[in-house]
């Protein structure tokens, strides 16, 4: 079945439910990413709430901050979310042990330990959960490359790639929170971007 995508983006890219539904509709598994970043309780009750089952990964990298976990506990328990964890193939204690440190962004081993911590573990997850079907909660006001993205979209490998809050502010994300009684994490760190506005690389990738 073809999907006439520019079709799609222009009657459901700015109905973050709509597209959900639709999404999940569609043939072949599908699975939704997470970091527990800011707002993400937000499409992972939107997902669960048309499929509660639906597979959930999220790249560990072990180097989340205390509250990150915490809230990670949280949100699973009150969603019964089925979570997949994904890790590097070394501990943060071991990795830091021999090599010290996360290196900054503009250290030339930065983009070795980004390919460790979460591109490498993240391929895994693809590799073995097999979707046809990826939800993400990537927002268009995160970073300019993701300014330029659809809410779908179809990657090299045929991957289905669904943002559907992509084109939401902060204000939609924490209306939808105060809404349905959400919690939230605002003590977040990613190591392999640092920088908020800067992307890690994955979604370049993917």
């Amino acid at each position: 079945m073809s999907l006439d995508i520019d079709a799609i983006n222009r009657e459901l890219g700015h109905d973050p439910e709509a597209l959900v539904r639709w999404a999940l509709s569609l043939d072949g598994k599908a699975i939704c990413t997470t970091n527990f970043r800011p707002f993400e309780a937000v499409i992972l009750h939107m997902i669960t709430q048309v499929k509660p089952d639906i597979p959930v990964v999220w790249m560990d990298s072990g180097y989340n901050t205390e509250a990150t976990y915490r809230f990670a506990e949280e949100i699973s328990r009150q969603l019964n979310l089925n979570l997949t964890i994904y890790h590097p193939h070394r501990s943060r204690a071991h990795r830091d042990a021999v090599e010290g440190e996360f290196p900054t962004i503009d250290d030339p081993r930065h983009a070795a330990f980004t390919e460790e911590v979460k591109l490498e573990p993240f391929q895994r997850a693809l590799r073995e959960a097999a979707p046809r079907v990826w939800l993400t909660a990537l927002r268009a006001e995160d970073t300019a490359e993701r300014a330029q993205m659809q809410p779908v979209s179809i990657n090299q490998d045929g991957l289905i790639k669904v943002a559907p809050v992509l084109h939401w502010t902060a204000k939609d994300m924490y209306q939808y929170l105060q809404k349905h009684d959400l919690p939230n994490n605002f003590d977040y760190f990613d190591p392999t971007k640092v920088e908020d506005k800067r992307e890690c690389g994955l979604h370049l990738q993917h």
